[in-house]
């Protein structure tokens, strides 16, 4: 019942990750508000209040702010962090100045609760699962020096609102994300997406990046805006939590569901390691959040994969059969 009639802000609603936000807070009666930019609703109900705001406009998020309970700040870019470096600036601003706006309107118009998003990419390098208050015990991979400092330098921001501020703020630390609605633009998409659409193409042979024996951290979208509910239901804190799946696969496994998910499991599989990666192991110990939100995923990793790779061969890659 937390949700039930409170007024909540869904920043990049249109998006990945909010779209699936605003889903999970309609289950639960909330009054959700989507600010809209460039581009259109993914998910279509007349619950839900649309307002034009281009964030990067203080006027405008103070806007889409106002009157506002609760705000889930999910607008930004992710891009292929580490891998590719084309506009790497340029999402490390845009990300600072969304972020800062939208905690100011924030601010500024009395919101109780606010969500932002860190990133796993902020941990030093580590070979086990990462807890919580490891975060600052040495620098970030040198592959995500820009991303990974940006998204700690967001944390100390928000740290700073909380101390200064009535406003209460949850802080997530997210795994690699994947499901319905992901990117997959193949020039700036993460691996789960890159491998569904190579794998729908029936690419043969079928080449990967990397040796295979890179291990990940990764979490269905569904089971991850469940999280985020909880976190700013029962710890805005200011505290950052991890949620993410707590076990992890190599991407050969990986390979091997997306390819039977596809019906191209015949494919000649060729690994290319002289191609760039990102960092050969990345887990996160989601206990913090067992214990204090009681969060558990309950999508099954093949599961997950299966439907992704359903919904993207029949809406994205052929369209028509979705008629």
């Amino acid at each position: 019942m937390f949700y039930l009639d409170k007024k909540v802000l869904v920043t990049g609603g249109t998006g990945f990750v909010g779209s699936h936000i605003v889903q999970e807070l309609l289950k639960y009666g909330a009054k959700v508000r989507v600010p809209i930019h460039m581009r259109p609703m993914i998910v279509q109900d007349e619950r839900i209040e649309t307002v034009y705001a281009d964030l990067n406009s203080l006027d405008d998020c103070v806007k889409a702010a106002d009157g506002i309970d609760f705000v889930f700040h999910a607008a930004g870019t992710v891009g292929a962090a580490g891998v590719s470096k084309i506009n790497t600036m340029a999402s490390i601003t845009k990300n600072l100045v969304l972020n800062a706006y939208m905690l100011q309107a924030a601010w500024q118009t009395g919101v109780k609760r606010f969500l932002i998003f860190s990133s796993s990419t902020g941990y030093p390098d580590a070979n086990y699962a990462v807890k919580e208050e490891e975060m600052w015990n040495g620098p970030t991979h040198p592959v995500y020096f820009g991303y990974g400092w940006m998204r700690r330098y967001l944390e100390r921001l928000a740290e700073y609102v909380v101390s200064n501020s009535s406003m209460k703020i949850a802080i997530v630390r997210p795994s690699a994300v994947y499901g319905r609605y992901d990117n997959f633009n193949l020039s700036s998409c993460h691996v789960i997406p890159a491998l569904i659409v190579r794998a729908v193409k029936k690419e043969n042979p079928y080449v990967v990046w990397g040796s295979g024996n890179e291990v990940r951290d990764f979490l269905h979208i569904n089971d991850f805006a469940r999280g985020c509910l909880l976190m700013l239901e029962r710890y805005s804190e200011g505290d950052a939590v991890n949620i993410g799946y707590g076990q992890v696969v190599t991407i050969k496994d990986i390979v091997k569901m997306v390819l039977k998910a596809t019906g191209h499991d015949s494919a000649q599989v060729i690994f290319d390691s002289t191609k760039p990666t990102t960092i050969p192991f990345r887990m996160i110990d989601i206990s913090k959040a067992e214990r204090i939100l009681n969060f558990k995923p309950v999508i099954k990793l093949e599961d997950g994969i299966r439907d992704t790779a359903e919904w993207y061969s029949s809406t994205i890659s052929n369209p028509r059969s979705s008629n």
